[in-house]
C-alpha cells in the first residue's frame, strides 16, 4: 500500500492505495466520495467521469497512484460551497435530465466539461460530446435539453434523434 495524496474538490486529501487501485475506487472507498459511480469498469459507460487537472476522464481507466499529486473534481465538488446547484445541475433538475440517476454524475461532469470548452454548443455537438456516456432510462432527450438550457440557449421542443 502506498499513500496517495491529491487535491480533491479543492482540499488536500490522502488515502492508501494498492498499485492496482483505480481512481474511482480510491475516491469511493478511500475518501468515501460515492457520487462518482462505478458502472462498467471497462470505460464504456461514463458513469465514473471526474475532472482530472481540469480535463474529463473516466476514473475507472486511471490508477490512483498514477495521478498522485493531481487535482480532481468529483460531482460532490460541482455545487457551490453553500450547496447551491451548479448551472448544469440545476438544468438537469429543471429539464428532468435524469430518471434513475445512475448516469447523472458522469453526465453532469461531461456536460460541465463540454460547456467549458464550447459555451454554446449546437444540439448535434451536445449529442456527439455525450456519446461516451450511457443512459439506460431517459432516451437522452431531456439530457440534451438540460445541456442546451445550461448553455443559455433555447431548448428544442423535441430533441432530434
Amino acid at each position: 500500500m502506498t499513500k496517495v495524496t491529491m487535491t480533491v474538490n479543492g482540499k488536500s486529501r490522502s488515502a492508501e492505495a494498492e498499485g492496482r487501485t483505480l481512481l474511482v475506487d480510491w475516491l469511493r472507498e478511500g475518501l468515501r466520495l460515492t457520487g462518482t459511480h462505478v458502472g462498467c469498469d471497462t470505460t464504456q459507460c461514463g458513469a465514473c467521469i471526474v475532472h482530472l487537472n481540469g480535463e474529463p476522464v473516466k476514473a475507472c481507466s486511471v490508477l490512483a497512484q498514477e495521478v498522485d499529486g493531481a487535482e480532481v473534481t468529483t460531482i460532490e465538488g460541482v455545487a457551490g460551497a453553500d450547496g447551491t446547484l451548479s448551472t448544469v445541475q440545476q438544468a438537469f433538475q429543471d429539464y428532468h435530465g435524469l430518471q434513475c440517476g445512475f448516469c447523472t454524475p458522469g453526465m453532469v461532469m461531461a456536460a460541465t466539461s463540454l460547456l467549458k470548452e464550447n459555451p454554446r454548443p449546437s444540439e448535434a455537438e451536445v449529442r456527439h460530446y455525450l456519446e461516451g456516456n450511457i443512459c439506460r432510462c431517459t432516451g437522452y432527450h431531456n439530457i440534451v435539453k438540460a445541456v442546451m438550457a445550461a448553455s443559455g440557449q433555447d431548448v428544442p421542443a423535441v430533441a432530434a434523434e
